[in-house]
């Protein structure tokens, strides 16, 4: 944008540039209008969420409870594991029952987690849905 200031031409001249500042302003009230009118975009999700009206089940699942020992012994509730086979069989027997049980995986604080996650992968290989762990409130510090 130029603008000329100064001597020199004729001063009985009118001046023939346009003045753009109220055509920017209408153009401004014009893009604010355009931006209110427009409905907002929502992106909504459709989620099915309970009612509330079924009854919580009256049955407690059946709970099989796997303690890791500190030197990567295996009970199964309550009673030691001779071998990591006979514990894969385990989990394939549990697995086939109906329903399934959970199953409680409570390692010791100083086992070595490879022989908990050897279990974990044997349980999840042999179709156990249902697992989690117990006893973490002894890692709390």
């Amino acid at each position: 944008m130029a603008m000329s200031v100064g001597s020199g031409g004729d001063e009985d001249q009118p001046m023939m540039d346009i003045n753009t500042t109220p055509l920017i302003d209408v153009m401004l009230v014009l893009l604010i209008y355009l931006i209110t009118s427009l409905p907002p975009v929502t992106h909504a999700v459709k989620l099915d969420m309970p009612t509330g009206k079924a009854p919580p089940p009256t049955t407690q699942p059946v709970v099989i409870n796997l303690d890791v020992d500190f030197d990567g012994t295996y009970y199964w509730d309550g009673n030691q594991v001779p071998d990591f086979a006979t514990l894969e069989s385990y989990f394939r027997r549990a697995a086939k029952e109906d329903p399934q049980p959970e199953l409680h995986i409570k390692p010791n604080r100083s086992v070595r987690y490879d022989y908990v996650a050897k279990a974990l992968a044997s349980a999840q290989r042999n179709q156990m849905l249902r697992i989690g762990f117990v006893g973490q409130e002894a890692y709390a510090e």
